[in-house]
């Protein structure tokens, strides 16, 4: 059988360009439209998308106050269990993941969470761990500094093992309900945790059942040495940042041999799905005609302070925009995936600070194709044909216009192809991910 590449559906509310609001075929009060969220997460269903992912950050994000006061991205928007919560009510094979930081929360009231995620959908829910980078996430916390990615990476390491303890707490079948004896869970198979570490001391048990995947499918995003480290020990899903096909294949075999040499895991549980943004017409030409008009949009302003929250948070208003980035650059502790592409595109590319503002803002530093369904399907199966990834992140870059057009025009094209499902393989996140379900760390035999 022809392998088959995994997809993700990832929804910023009125979608992933920072313009994407001002788009006529965008629905401009998507923050806030619980209607908005079904409508799409029934199109990714039909189309038969691995998971529905959304991202979520502790903050509204800092920029300057015209740049912010212009975009959507990361301002007001839904908490994500909750809204994926709501979502498990009206779909039904479908993956819901969502984003949660180790940085700002504890480890018993996040296992808590998935946990009740998971029952709620029959099996469907994925955490997407993610250490948090910004400083105005800190102040949010009583936190007077943003800690250091050795730091957070230490914490998320501890946090996961934590979490995945938790999920064992009972086995599978604890619960006998046993009326005439009067018995309602067996007590040998509850479980303590008793966990003291660097970061966290927990008891246990949850008080939540063992979730239906035995544990919810862990997603992670890091580019870093950490980040590899990190995804290579616990990640069953990357969301991955690179622009190019070398970029990507390093990384595809890093990150794998790292998980077979050193965490003794299979390669094939971990899915690597690079985030791609793509702007799908009947032709090339209107295709290019769409995002020219969505580049149009954005905001000089807005590019500038996108583009210096992607580097890190580094201030480049004492630079004109039609200057290249300095160099050398500062030092940065945000994301060094980000940091290091963006770098890279910039230096070869020789673009300005507005180009390359432009260029980030437009689908935020994420690889990003338009053009008709057969030159968008031929660009994703070169990627997935080259091991440089098992399949993607797709980022409509307005909504529900253009997912709804990458459902309706590239999804047809990849079933043609042999390379995408016609149909779920099964009920759960997991088993349309071909991830095999863990056993609990108490399980006999």
């Amino acid at each position: 059988m022809t392998s088959q590449m995994k997809l993700a559906a990832y929804f910023n509310p009125t979608g992933h360009h920072v313009a994407s609001w001002r788009h006529p075929r965008a629905q401009r009060d998507a923050n806030v439209s619980i209607e908005h969220y079904v409508e799409m997460a029934q199109a990714a269903e039909r189309a038969k998308f691995d998971m529905v992912f959304l991202a979520d950050s502790n903050a509204t994000r800092e920029a300057h106050i015209d740049a912010i006061s212009r975009s959507v991205q990361f301002v007001a928007h839904f908490e994500p269990l909750t809204l994926l919560s709501a979502l498990a009510m009206v779909t039904k094979r479908i993956g819901l993941t969502g984003t949660a930081s180790t940085t700002y929360q504890e480890p018993y009231n996040l296992a808590r969470k998935f946990a009740s995620l998971d029952h709620i959908s029959h099996g469907r829910a994925g955490w997407n761990l993610v250490t948090s980078a910004q400083p105005a996430e800190a102040a949010n916390f009583g936190r007077d500094r943003l800690l250091n990615h050795a730091e957070r990476y230490g914490r998320a390491r501890e946090f996961a093992q934590v979490v995945q303890g938790l999920w064992d707490s009972w086995d599978d079948d604890a619960f006998v309900r046993d009326v005439e004896s009067g018995l309602y869970f067996d007590p040998t198979k509850m479980h303590e945790l008793n966990h003291k570490g660097e970061h966290f001391r927990v008891r246990g048990p949850l008080n939540v059942p063992r979730p239906v995947q035995g544990y919810p499918v862990m997603v992670q995003a890091g580019a870093s040495d950490e980040g590899r480290e990190l995804a290579a020990e616990f990640a069953e899903a990357i969301f991955s940042p690179h622009l190019n096909i070398p970029a990507a294949q390093t990384y595809y075999n890093d990150v794998k041999e790292r998980m077979q040499s050193k965490y003794n895991r299979d390669p094939n549980h971990l899915k690597i799905l690079p985030g791609l943004s793509v702007v799908v017409a009947e032709s090339d030409d209107k295709a290019a005609e769409d995002f020219d008009r969505l580049q149009s949009l954005i905001h000089p302003m807005v590019g500038r302070e996108i583009l210096s929250t992607m580097l890190g948070g580094i201030d480049l208003s004492p630079y004109s925009l039609d200057e290249p980035l300095p160099d050398p650059l500062p030092p940065t502790n945000g994301s060094k995936g980000h940091y290091d592409s963006i770098v890279a595109m910039a230096r070869k590319e020789n673009l300005t600070i507005r180009q390359l503002g432009e260029r980030c803002a437009g689908a935020r530093g994420k690889n990003s194709i338009h053009g008709g369904p057969k030159k968008v399907a031929d660009y994703m199966e070169e990627w997935f044909t080259s091991k440089a990834c098992d399949g993607f992140c797709v980022l409509p870059p307005y909504m529900p216009g253009q997912h709804v057009d990458f459902c309706d025009m590239v999804i047809p094209e990849l079933q043609k192809r042999g390379i995408f499902r016609k149909e779920y393989e099964g009920a759960t996140l997991r088993e349309n991910l071909g991830l095999a379900r863990p056993k609990s760390r108490y399980a006999k035999g």
